[in-house]
């Protein structure tokens, strides 16, 4: 059984307690939390030990891998111990707060042979692997524009007292929501070259952003625009949309199906030419434990068999969570300068 540890007992720290309690290679003897209030429960009805400071954990109680699951101005400290200390890490996104640190990280583990994974969850998702397989067989010939939305009703009134409130603990839409579009557009699309027009609009909120607005630049022709808001209210919950144009035709996928247009009937293919549409529940593969999606059981165990098997991995490894960080990091710099130029 491998020991594990968990920073963070809140919503995602819950969430993933929950699927792995349930992994039967998986024995969860420790948890770490700021709340007193949370701690005293756990102790009350959870055989695990508690603790409110993370180095006493990982130095008592000898664990193989540990859960970061805190807001993400304290991810960097908490990865760095766990490093020193050879505990695999699964750390809840995004990465880092800058991309120095991002990339101090990464250069610790160089020589290390410890599973690392960063929690964007929708490279999980069995609709957006389908669209990836898509991409690969070059189905709608070369990409030449796509769409990335996100949109839900995370934040619709002002707060001052929420880590979300500002940006200096990991807070606004881009590093909290918008993120996970970040990431899917570098997995599926590669690294932008440049973006532009990026535009960070406050509309509850009075210190971080919460709408974001940006233009990726690729190469071989291909550009496409981001747009991401979570403040709002016509949506129950966030809500992921990618439309992709090709030469060969269009795809535009979200968690739940695929629509396929075709320019022309493709050879070897079961797709007509037109349009065509494909449910997640006709392709999609189902999962040992289910909380809130299939994508976050698959990113878990995917965790788990990478710490079983002593390898980095690389599905959301930290490289992958450095690049993340670092187009992020463009996108403030742009807007920023976009902002000075307008006064």
């Amino acid at each position: 059984m491998l020991r594990g540890g968990i920073i963070g007992f809140g919503r995602m720290g819950l969430t993933h307690y929950s699927i792995l309690n349930n992994h039967p290679e998986v024995n969860f003897v420790a948890v770490c939390d700021s709340s007193s209030f949370m701690l005293r429960n756990l102790r009350k009805h959870m055989k695990v030990e508690t603790f409110e400071d993370y180095r006493k954990m990982i130095d008592k109680m000898n664990l193989d891998f540990v859960i970061i699951a805190t807001p993400t101005i304290y991810h960097a400290e908490a990865i760095k111990y766990a490093i020193d200390n050879n505990v695999h890490i699964f750390v809840e996104k995004p990465f880092t707060l800058n991309p120095e640190e991002g990339r101090e990280i990464v250069d610790m583990l160089k020589g290390k042979n410890l599973a690392n994974q960063v929690g964007y969850v929708i490279r999980f998702s069995d609709v957006f692997l389908k669209v990836k397989e898509y991409l690969n067989s070059k189905l709608i010939d070369e990409p030449l524009s796509f769409k990335m939305e996100m949109y839900g009703p995370t934040i619709l009134k002002g707060s001052k007292s929420s880590w979300r409130a500002t940006r200096e603990s990991g807070g606004g839409c881009l590093y909290d929501f918008a993120s996970h579009s970040v990431d899917m557009i570098s997995y599926l699309m590669g690294p932008p070259k440049s973006v532009t027009g990026s535009v960070l609009k406050s509309i509850y909120s009075s210190k971080v952003e919460d709408a974001v607005y940006s233009t990726f630049i690729h190469g071989n022709n291909l550009s496409g625009n981001l747009m991401a808001n979570w403040s709002d209210a016509s949506f129950r919950k966030p809500s992921f949309k990618m439309e992709i144009f090709g030469k060969g035709g269009k795809i535009i996928a979200d968690m739940h199906a695929i629509k396929l247009f075709l320019k022309d009937k493709t050879e070897n293919s079961t797709f007509t030419k037109g349009w065509n549409t494909i449910y997640v529940t006709d392709f999609g593969k189902p999962v040992r434990f289910y909380v809130r999606g299939g994508e976050f059981t698959s990113q878990l165990d995917y965790f788990i068999d990478c710490v079983s098997k002593g390898v980095q991995g690389d599905i959301c490894n930290f490289k992958d969570g450095l690049t993340t960080d670092t187009i992020m990091d463009r996108i403030f710099k742009d807007a920023s300068d976009r902002s000075e130029l307008n006064g």
